[in-house]
Order: structure tokens, then sequence, then C-alpha cells
């Protein structure tokens, strides 16, 4: 490409960006960014991943916009005809437009091919911010030539709370003394389980979410993995979305969907878990061995996209709740809490538990979801889970998210604490 015609790309789209600020509401997301900043204090790389859509350019520029970084979007139709060869014209058309500089923004860098070398090169002399819609960008070649320079942080899609910010509700300390604000609230809840934390979505409404779940597909998956069975695959990925908080074994996809290799199954599934399209949960086990022949539960991303491509999902609030606790069960993992382990839980007898929390060898927590708004209203199945559970694994944290109801249940010599939704996905995250 001619450095002109880089120019004019890299000048447009700072012109985007700053257009994007100044006229939609910009939030400041719910994690360190202080923290982040100080990743790029020596010489590392900074990759902020995530799905696409959920707001990792905006966050990487709204960390560097101070520090006036030098900013390109490859994920631009104008940069179809970039190469590796061009990397040191785009380098020079920054020098002549902003003259030196520290920081260097690259968004969506892997579409172009040795852009690890690249990273590598530049993470010497300058402090490099890099993003990426796949987990798996950074297991190659980058990994490699940066022998563990590089610091990798996972963003999500909103959570409740910047939902609730974003359409201009302030959550305070005396939401629970106040009838009129939980009442907001909890309205508020029923709309962001539909609807999701994609921004977009908010600014375009629920039809976006198909647009973006079919550019995850396509792009993300079909097209880095090169899938020849592409009709099949999409099959299979409209199947695990609609069956969201639900069982799933490889064996059993292999044959529903007649694909002869249970492998094949099992790299698409890894495919859409790197792009992010979904989260799988191990049963937990104390044996290995077990975990991994046990069948795992699938969540979407998102429950804007659980709600969109779902059937009959008004039949199951529950399920859609517990996909949301899924989410942001990981997603504070990822901004707060790393060496969180997530499974969920289930005896011979059937007996379930949806999430189970461990930290090194300990069962920290155990979680159940439903969807009650009183005592009365609690399964008496989802009680004697969740006691057997804590006998089993010698683990007294117990807790029951619910819809509406507030207290302490007593069974079996053991206290459950129940907590409306609401209230726990505003809890302090960390």
């Amino acid at each position: 490409m001619e450095i002109q015609e880089i120019k004019r790309i890299i000048v447009a789209q700072r012109e985007e960006m700053e257009d994007r600020f100044r006229k939609r509401r910009i939030i400041r997301r719910d994690i360190d960014q202080e923290r982040l900043k100080r990743y790029l204090s020596a010489p590392n790389a900074l990759a902020i991943l995530g799905v696409r859509r959920c707001g990792k350019s905006t966050l990487s520029y709204q960390i560097l916009r101070d520090l006036e970084a030098c900013y390109i979007n490859f994920d631009d139709e104008r940069l179809l005809r970039f190469t590796s060869s061009d990397f040191d014209r785009m380098l020079q058309a920054f020098y002549d437009l902003y003259g030196d500089f520290d920081y260097l923004l690259l968004d969506e860098p892997h579409n172009i091919p040795g852009w690890e070398l690249f990273v590598s090169r530049m993470r010497e002399s300058k402090r490099v911010v890099l993003t990426g819609s796949n987990s798996k960008m950074l297991s190659g070649e980058l990994s490699t030539v940066l022998t563990g320079r590089y610091i990798d942080f996972t963003l999500f899609p909103f959570n409740f709370r910047e939902f609730l910010v974003h359409e201009g509700f302030e959550p305070s300390d005396i939401d629970e003394y106040s009838a009129k604000r939980t009442s907001i609230i909890k309205r508020m809840l029923e709309e962001f389980l539909k609807t999701g934390g994609f921004p977009e979505a908010y600014l375009f409404g629920r039809d976006i979410i198909v647009r973006i779940y079919s550019d995850i597909v396509e792009k993300d998956i079909l097209r880095r993995l090169r899938i020849r069975k592409r009709s099949t695959f999409r099959d299979l990925m409209a199947y695990l979305t609609s069956n969201f908080s639900c069982e799933f074994t490889m064996s059993k996809l292999s044959r529903a969907f007649s694909v002869r290799d249970v492998h094949t199954i099992k790299e698409w599934i890894d495919g859409a878990r790197s792009a992010y399209l979904m989260i799988t949960l191990m049963r937990y086990s104390p044996k290995l061995k077990q975990q991994f022949l046990a069948p795992q539960k699938v969540y979407s991303i998102d429950t804007g996209i659980a709600y969109s491509m779902g059937f009959r999902i008004s039949e199951n609030i529950g399920r859609l709740m517990e996909n949301l606790v899924a989410v942001e069960l990981m997603r504070r993992k990822s901004y707060f809490n790393r060496d969180w382990e997530v499974f969920y839980w289930k005896d011979h007898q059937q007996r379930e538990v949806d999430f189970l929390l461990k930290q090194g060898p300990v069962v920290r927590q155990l979680i159940q979801v439903t969807y009650a708004s009183g005592r009365d209203e609690v399964e008496r199945r989802e009680i004697e889970a969740l006691v057997r559970a804590s006998e089993e694994l010698r683990c007294k944290n117990l807790l029951m998210i619910t819809w509406d109801y507030e207290g302490e249940i007593k069974a079996g010599g053991r206290e459950i604490k129940a907590i409306p939704m609401w209230k726990w996905l505003l809890q302090t995250s960390s």
C-alpha cells in the first residue's frame, strides 16, 4: 500500500473514534484501568481480548486517549491489501502525522500475517496495546517470540452495573432500602436478561444481536478454522446456543449431527470457545479423568444472544438467569480473581449444583440459581443438592441466587444464604 493511502486511513479512523466519544455515551468499564496502564510501564505488550463488539477498541482507546497513542484498526475493509511489508510504511505514516510517540494501539492485528514479529520488534521501543477476538491469537508465534513478555486481559460485554449506568441509572448503597429504586432495578434486570451486554444493542436494538452472532460464526470461526461442513457447523452452533444452561457430550453431538469423528466436534466447540461465542463448564470431580469423561454444560457469552437465538425461552427464565450468573462468574474471574476455577457439580443420584468455585485445592463456594420470589417457591431438590454437595466437598459457603427472595434457609445442619439476583450482580465484584 502507498504511504499516503495509509495516512488517510489512519486519520479517518482517529476521527471516527473521536466522533464516537463525542456523540455516544461512553462509560467507564467496571475494571481497574490503572492496573492495565501499569502493565505498560515495562516493555510488555498488553493484549485485550474478548468477543467481537464487546467494547475492546473503545476500552483500549479510553486507556490511551490521554497519552496520545497512535491508533490503527485492521478490521477495516480499506486495509484489505495491507501486508506485513506495509508495517514499516505504517510506522513512517505515524511519524509523519504525529512526530515521535511512545504508545501504539493495534486493533485486531491478527488479520495481518506476520503481525507477531512486528509486535515483538515494537515492544522494545514502544508500549504496545493490541486487541483480538480470539483467545488463541497469543498461543502461536507471539508467545514464543515474547517468551512471557506480554499480559493478556479478557473483556466481556457490559455487566449489569455498566448497563444501568449506560441507561442513566446510577446504583447506590440506598437501593435496597428504597422500594421505588428496587422496583426500577428489577424492571431493568428483566430488560438486561433479554438484551444482554453488547453496547450496540442499546443503540440499534436487539436486531443487531443476530448480526453480531452471525459475524462471530462466519468471520471468527468458520473463516478462521476453514471448516468445510459449514452448514453442519452452523446447525451445531444454533443447537448449542438454543440449549444454553444444559449438559452436552461430544459423542451425542457427533451422532446427532452425523459427524463421524468426535474430534471434529471437539475442534468446532474449541473454536467457538476461542471466539468467545460460548462458555463451557466441566463437572467437578477430584479425579481428573472423571472430569474429562463427564458431560459439560454450555452457556452463551451473552444472554442477549441466548434470548435472540433460543426457542420458547419465555417458558424458562431460570435457565436465562443461570446463563447470566455463569457469564458474571467468568467475568469476575477475568477481572479480579484469575486463580478461580468454575465448575458445576452433580452426583450419581442426579442431584445438581449449578456452580462450584474452586481456588487452589479448596472449594470456596457452592451456588444455586432459582427463579423464586419467596421461600415457598424454592424447590426442595435445589436445597437438597446444595446440602449434599456441602457435605461431600466440605464447603459451608452456600449461596442461593433467587429472583426476589432474600433470607437464610436452614437445612441438613447447613445455612444457605439467599440473595436476589439484582443485589448479587451489584455486589462489589472483587
